[in-house]
This record gives structure tokens, C-alpha cells and sequence, in this order.
């Protein structure tokens, strides 16, 4: 069962304890108990991340390529699609209309198409942690560095 289950049905009691409780000192005690709930689900998030931070040393660490290199064959893979795509393509359309008025490329021959390259963007966005995520959580004061 994910985390995110856990919490929808924690909630879904929370709620209908709220309901209820009828004294001051009972809300103070669900109170503690849902801060409780809280802390352990963070401490389990971060028991998580420092897991996968692990992880990733011990990949980074490692002599075959296959296990270290893969972060860095999607990046190198990631330059060359944005060099083609936002560099040379635009380039190689101007040099391909330029050889068609020569008549070194027949007038009728169309170029090569642009990359249809949405997917590589999500993959790149993940890998370099250009998601709004973090940058929401700063301007929330929920992150700690």
C-alpha cells in the first residue's frame, strides 16, 4: 500500500474521529496523534531519499559504464537532440534552401524532418530536476536548505 493511500484513509479517520470528539482535551489528542502520523511519514520520506542518495554514490562509484553511465548517456543523448534540434536543424534548413537555389538539391526534395522530441523533454526535465516542484516548496517554507 503507497504512502499516499495510507494518508487519504489517516485523513478519512481523522475526519470522522473529529467528529466525534467532543472535549477540548480529546481535539488536543487527535491533534498530537495526526502530528505524530506527520513526523513518521516524514521520517519514512527521508528515510527514502537518504536510501536513493546510497544508491547513487555507489552507482556513480562504479567502474562499468553500464551501471554509472546511463545518467550521463541520457544527458550527452539530451545535448546532441537540443544541438539538433534548436541549432543545426534551423542551420541545415537555410543550407538545404540555399542548395535547392543552386540546383545542387532538387527544388522538390523536402528536408529531413524536425525531431519529435516531447518525450526526451519530459526524461531531460526529470533528470536535471526541472520541475516547478522545488521552487514551490522554497517560496512555501517547507525546504530546509
Amino acid at each position: 500500500m503507497s504512502l499516499l493511500a495510507v494518508g487519504s484513509i489517516i485523513e478519512a479517520v481523522g475526519k470522522v474521529a473529529g467528529d466525534l470528539v467532543t472535549t477540548d482535551k480529546e481535539r488536543m489528542e487527535m491533534e498530537i496523534e495526526q502530528r505524530k502520523l506527520d513526523l513518521e511519514e516524514k521520517r519514512i520520506d527521508q528515510a527514502t531519499d537518504l536510501a536513493q542518495i546510497e544508491v547513487n554514490k555507489i552507482e556513480a562509484a562504479s567502474s562499468s559504464v553500464f551501471v554509472s553511465g546511463w545518467r550521463p548517456a541520457i544527458g550527452w543523448i539530451g545535448v546532441a537532440a537540443m544541438g539538433y534540434q534548436f541549432l543545426l536543424y534551423p542551420l541545415f534548413q537555410w543550407a538545404w534552401k540555399y542548395l535547392q537555389a543552386m540546383g545542387w538539391v532538387p527544388v522538390g526534395m523536402d528536408p529531413p524532418p524536425v525531431l519529435d522530441a516531447d518525450q526526451l523533454w519530459v526524461i531531460l526535465s526529470g533528470i536535471l530536476g526541472i520541475a516547478g516542484m522545488r521552487s514551490f516548496e522554497k517560496t512555501k517554507g517547507v525546504a530546509s536548505k
